[in-house]
């Protein structure tokens, strides 16, 4: 939902590695975090000093029981330290229905730069934002009905992200952040061993769409590998993400000339015709990057498109995240991005009793998105390469793969998605190429809310959802049940 904007700033994804270097790679990154989770005897206080909740802490944790949110259900916020510089905040709140058994769900935010606290307060949390900032209400449609969810202000220097070493205060590209993540998972797990036997699925919407394909891979590779924890990846869940820029961006001239919530009434009008044009060497210049990816040929790219692809469409009075609505936004070019409560999340996050609730430093400022990283990610045209190279491996595999998009979302929208699902080359994709739409129904009525396309027994799944913009709660609930 908030910040795909922000992926226009940026786009990019890793460059190319031989098999020999991943193997490498991944078995020093192993080493580390095996050895970083088995130093030192761990040790437990709880309300230790002045401190007003329950605390945890570890060689390698700091980890609070707020009292916040949701009381009814068992909750933790707090610390993993992925390094000794490098610590990782999360929020985590068990199942409604039955914790011990329903999957576990790893919520990754957009951006780059964007905060765990924007989809939980905003979207699928236990509760939603509420009076201002002051306050939360209860969240019925949240994804803790059917299932335990784990929400990271990732990558490091987002939210309450921080490190303590300046050499390291920020994460640079994709892998790197996928592979603190994955760190930070082996900790997880580590702390509550109760949750590394539940089914793991990898959740990302907006630019999560780049995240979760790096991050379900570098747990896929770590299984292989032999990690201190082997994680029970199950799924990957993309909503309205961005994942396979090449086909994605160019979408957005059929999208606005011939989509449902169509800005020009005519497809032959000048505007779409101009947008074809910029459409052709956006693509081009795209492909370049992946053919040669660097900063300068991914950034000139990333220049290109942004400007002539975009910013034309956004000069509209709609909201890009769903053109059935105004944009509120009175502060370009930050508007958050046409939400007003995306305000309200940054006054409660910085209310000194919600900190100190959750354990966190008084004097650590909380902001919803992280500007510097996202120009950093900008620089590096870390979103213009193909994410969703990374995904045929994990679904010939046997990890499922679910891609949903509301069909009133501009920014990522549902006719890119479906594209790249079908361009997709895992052993699916000739059943997926023939399979027919059929409808999909809200449960428990005769609500037709969008249609479904499925191959492989439905390990592969693309779903437009009907009426919807980005992130909508009412839907994703009905979703997330569908899917697992």
């Amino acid at each position: 939902m908030v910040n795909f904007l922000l992926f226009l700033v940026i786009f990019g994804a890793l460059g190319h590695t031989n098999a020999s270097e991943n193997q490498t790679f991944w078995a020093g990154t192993l080493g580390r975090i095996n050895n970083w989770v088995d130093v030192g005897a761990q040790y437990v206080f709880s309300g230790y000093g002045s401190r007003s909740v329950d605390v945890i802490e570890t060689n390698f944790s700091r980890i609070a029981v707020p009292n916040l949110c949701e009381t009814d259900v068992k909750q933790y916020s707090g610390y993993f330290h992925i390094s000794e510089s490098k610590h990782m905040f999360f929020r985590f709140f068990e199942s409604r229905s039955s914790p011990s058994t329903d999957p576990l769900i790893l919520w990754l935010q957009g951006g780059p730069g964007d905060s765990g606290a924007v989809g939980l307060l905003l979207e699928n949390g236990p509760c939603s934002i509420a009076n201002g900032g002051k306050s939360t209400t209860r969240n019925p449609h949240s994804w803790t009905n059917h299932a335990n969810v784990l929400f990271v202000d990732q990558p490091i220097g987002v939210g309450f992200s921080y490190s303590s070493s300046e050499l390291e205060e920020l994460v640079h590209s994709n892998a790197q952040a996928a592979t603190d993540v994955y760190a930070f998972l082996q900790l997880f797990f580590a702390q509550f061993p109760e949750y590394a036997t539940l089914p793991l699925h990898v959740a990302g919407e907006s630019y999560g769409g780049i995240y979760a394909p790096h991050v379900a891979s570098a747990i896929w590779k770590g299984n292989r590998l032999n990690a201190t924890t082997k994680i029970r990846l199950e799924s990957v869940m993309l909503g309205n993400g961005i994942t396979d820029p090449l086909i994605q961006i160019p979408s957005i001239v059929d999208y606005v000339c011939t989509g449902p919530f169509a800005l020009y009434p005519d497809p032959e009008a000048a505007e779409c015709k101009a947008l074809r044009s910029s459409a052709s060497t956006c693509k081009m210049l795209i492909r370049a990057c992946n053919w040669y990816p660097n900063e300068s040929v991914c950034g000139r790219a990333s220049r290109y498109c942004r400007s002539r692809l975009f910013e034309p469409v956004m000069k509209s009075d709609l909201n890009w995240y769903d053109l059935r609505t105004p944009c509120n936004a009175t502060a370009l070019p930050r508007p958050e991005w046409c939400y007003e409560k995306t305000s309200w999340v940054e006054n409660y996050m910085n209310d000194p009793k919600v900190k100190r609730a959750l354990d966190v430093d008084a004097d650590r400022k909380y902001q919803n998105f992280n500007m510097e990283m996202n120009r950093d990610f900008n620089a590096r045209g870390e979103g213009v390469l193909n994410a969703a190279r990374l995904l045929p491996e994990l679904v010939d595999g046997g990890v499922r793969l679910l891609v949903y998009a509301g069909n009133a979302d501009m920014m990522a929208n549902f006719i890119g998605n479906q594209r790249w699902v079908e361009n997709l080359d895992t052993k699916f994709k000739a059943e997926f190429a023939i399979s027919e739409a059929r409808d999909w129904m809200l449960s428990g009525t005769n609500t037709v809310a969008g249609r479904v396309r499925s191959a492989g027994g439905g390990n592969l799944t693309f779903v437009e959802v009907y009426e919807a913009g980005s992130g909508t709660c009412l839907h994703t609930i009905n979703l997330l049940q569908f899917w697992i």
